[in-house]
Formats: structure tokens, C-alpha cells, sequence
């Protein structure tokens, strides 16, 4: 099996077909059993790693478009966050329909 820095074993049950076609198509590359489910599941890994991940430059490319919906509005006075201003505002704005 290939070494890499940090390894793990993992056992598991397969069924007598499943581990029949996996002999076969390790014997028809010529590598053991367990390397080639090894390699396969890190392939597999790493194809899901790639996908998930982008550039640097797509990332911003991203965050741009996502900045460009964000605005400010002016509405011609302060705002604020106290209870008292959004009480009074909503009042003004239900009052008026």
C-alpha cells in the first residue's frame, strides 16, 4: 500500500460479489486488493476536495458579486437600534395605511 505521513486502518464487511469485483479489477491492474480499494477511496476523496474547493481569484470573484447587491439607502434621517426609534417607526408606517 502506498505510505503517506499519517495512516489509518479501516475494516469492513463486503459482500461476496462486491469483494469478488474488486479482486478482479485489482488483478486486472496488478495491484493487491487493499491497495486498490485504498487508492480508490482516496481518489474518490480527493475528486470531492477538488470540487469543493475554489481559487483564490473565483472566491473574490464571489464576494464581489455578492458585495455588489449590498447598498445603502438614505432615508433622509439618522436611524438607529433602540426599541424607541422602530416603535415610533412602525407606528408611522401602520398608522398611514
Amino acid at each position: 500500500m502506498r505510505c503517506s505521513a499519517v495512516s489509518q486502518v479501516l475494516s469492513f464487511e463486503l459482500s461476496d460479489e462486491v469483494y469478488a469485483a474488486l479482486q478482479q479489477q485489482a488483478e486486472d491492474v496488478g495491484v493487491y486488493l487493499a491497495e486498490f480499494v485504498a487508492t480508490s477511496i482516496e481518489q474518490q476523496y480527493a475528486f470531492v476536495r477538488r470540487e469543493n474547493s475554489q481559487p483564490e481569484t473565483e472566491k473574490e470573484a464571489v464576494r464581489q458579486r455578492f458585495r455588489s447587491h449590498a447598498g445603502n439607502i438614505n432615508l433622509g434621517y439618522a436611524t438607529g437600534v433602540d426599541n424607541e426609534s422602530i416603535d415610533a417607526d412602525l407606528v408611522k408606517a401602520y398608522s398611514n395605511t
